[in-house]
């Protein structure tokens, strides 16, 4: 009968230990580090919630631009106010008794 060397003999005792401890190495490498682990999803959470700001302010931004819009609506009667402030930026026009402060932008 032939005898198995000691290198042989200690890879196949070590063998399945070393490749389990490699997979495990390995999963929670990337569940630490990887590009879904817990270092990613902190920054995740940080671009989730300036995109919800940033959500936030464009939202109040179109509700400012709803409301001027239906303001102008013909269908409920145009604001008279809305309507003159809109033609008289068009237009520049102004009256006598006005005080125009330019804004330089």
């Amino acid at each position: 009968m032939k005898r198995a060397s000691p290198v042989q003999t200690l890879l196949r005792r070590a063998g399945l230990p070393a490749a389990v401890l490699i997979a495990i190495c390995f999963f929670a490498y990337n569940a630490v580090l990887g590009p879904n682990g817990i270092v990613a999803a902190k920054e995740v959470r940080h671009d989730l919630e300036q995109k919800n700001q940033e959500f936030a302010a464009l939202q109040k931004k179109r509700a400012e631009i709803k409301n001027r819009v239906d303001l102008l609506d013909p269908k409920r009667g145009a604001d008279p106010d809305m309507v003159e402030e809109l033609a008289r930026k068009q237009l520049n026009v102004v009256r006598p008794d006005e005080v125009i402060v330019p804004l330089n932008k």
